[in-house]
């Protein structure tokens, strides 16, 4: 059987279902108004028959529903009637009346409570979100809104360190430098940000890890005494963390995440990456600055190459990321 005539067969039973369906209230008829019951009968018998295929398979085959429903859109009346019947109020107050049905809202509950819980739901979800396009996508985006965030934060602080300076050395009525070029060299506001940055990290890391030690002595039945054990336990772990922070980042890497999420590098003044020995000795000289109210820091700010009290100790130099590899002028 082709394709076409196996069509034409489901249409005509299709069809010979709705002719049935319909001759059905004339049976009704039929009984209700006292039509004998051989008429009856004989009514029962045409629909348990042929007949009801034949027609639905004629009807069917010359898609007879199709021609009568093609020619009836192409007359104007039937185009306006439709629409009419669309733009009655009768129309739209059935419609408001369906969608404030409870019964029609209970429905649709229960239909997306099914599909939510169902199994395959569950297996539609969870490969979507473990496939290899929405990891890239979420990791490129995570990573560009970090950038984004970095270089915000990076066009914001280095103008300032321009205006700051210059605010100063009004003050002081003193010209900038001219023999260097001060952009080369990261600014007062914009280490200021990256030292806070860092310092929040370092306090971080630390309290993560002395909750973790609280938490391993809690498990083990017991407390640390005396209190001033504990307490130079405390301040020895802290001074450690800060160490190990600060040196081993400058030594490795160059800058501390603070530095590199404001674009800057400390290199010595060859140019070069700081060793050991130098990084401790910057950092030092970093915590003496800090103890007569930072004024240790101060001196970036009327340096030509911005340089603080512990930057010519320790003889380093802090640079614009991008400028790093750049020889000096």
């Amino acid at each position: 059987m082709s394709g076409s005539e196996h069509e034409a067969g489901e249409g005509g039973s299709l069809l010979a279902s709705g002719v049935r369906l319909v001759m059905r209230p004339a049976r009704a008829l039929a009984g209700s108004v006292g039509i004998a019951p051989a008429a009856e009968r004989t009514v029962d018998e045409i629909l348990a028959g042929p007949l009801p295929e034949i027609i639905g398979r004629s009807l069917g085959e010359y898609r007879v529903i199709e021609r009568v429903i093609g020619e009836a859109a192409k007359a104007d009346d039937f185009a306006a009637s439709i629409t009419s019947a669309l733009e009655s109020e009768r129309t739209t107050q059935i419609l408001e009346d369906l969608l404030a049905s409870p019964a029609l809202e209970r429905s649709l509950r229960s239909a997306s409570d099914r599909m939510l819980q169902g199994p395959e739901f569950e297996r539609m979800l969870r490969a979507v979100l473990t496939s290899p396009e929405v990891r890239h996508a979420l990791t490129h985006q995570t990573a560009s809104l970090g950038a984004e965030a970095a270089a915000g934060a990076r066009r914001r602080a280095v103008p300032l360190d321009a205006r700051t300076e210059a605010t100063v050395h009004r003050w002081l009525r003193r010209a900038p430098t001219a023999s260097v070029t001060p952009s080369s060299y990261g600014g007062f506001v914009t280490r200021a940000l990256a030292f806070i940055v860092d310092i929040v990290l370092v306090a971080v890391t630390f309290a993560v890890g002395a909750a973790l030690v609280n938490a391993l002595g809690d498990i083990l039945g017991g407390h640390l005494r005396p209190a001033w054990l504990a307490d130079t336990l405390v301040g020895s772990g802290f001074a450690l963390v800060f160490v190990v922070y600060f040196v081993g980042f400058w030594t490795t890497a160059g800058q501390t995440p603070g530095m590199r999420l404001l674009g800057l590098r400390v290199l010595s003044y060859a140019y070069a990456p700081l060793g050991l020995g130098r990084s401790l000795v910057r950092l030092l000289v970093l915590v003496l600055s800090i103890i007569p109210c930072f004024a240790g820091f101060l001196p970036a700010l009327v340096d030509g190459r911005r340089r603080a009290f512990y930057d010519f100790v320790a003889r380093t130099l802090v640079v614009y990321d991008e400028r790093a590899s750049a020889t000096p002028d």
